[in-house]
């Protein structure tokens, strides 16, 4: 039976076309911002370099999911890499506007376009 903490927030990672996308849904905060931790550490540890991250069907962030996104940017920019997001929308984008974040990712409307991008460059 999953967790009070599971039914609120998923994780979903895929690879597509040399990047991993991992897709959001639910509500991120303190007390599931942890599944999110490990997926984006896993990716980079298997070697991810692009990040997309698909927050289109995250209903909530907070500050602890945003800080997980901005530690993992670092990380993967120390790499050589990039963590980009992918759907940034109301109510979300009122937390990466009011605190400057929105500026330091990438973003793309949606996940073909973050793959088209990478193909221009």
């Amino acid at each position: 039976m999953p967790s009070a903490d599971e039914d609120r927030f998923a994780v979903d990672v895929r690879p597509l076309d040399g990047a991993t996308v991992l897709t959001l849904a639910g509500e991120l905060d303190h007390d599931t911002a942890e599944p999110l931790r490990a997926a984006l550490e896993a990716a980079r540890a298997s070697g991810g370099r692009r990040l997309l991250v698909d927050v289109s069907e995250l209903a909530f962030c907070d500050s602890t999911g945003l800080n997980v996104l901005l530690h993992n940017r670092l990380a993967a920019r120390e790499t050589g890499g990039s963590l980009e997001l992918i759907g940034l929308h109301r109510p979300v984008a009122r937390m990466f506007h009011v605190t400057g974040a929105d500026g330091l990712f990438p973003q793309h409307p949606d996940v073909e376009a973050a793959l088209a991008s990478q193909q221009r460059t």
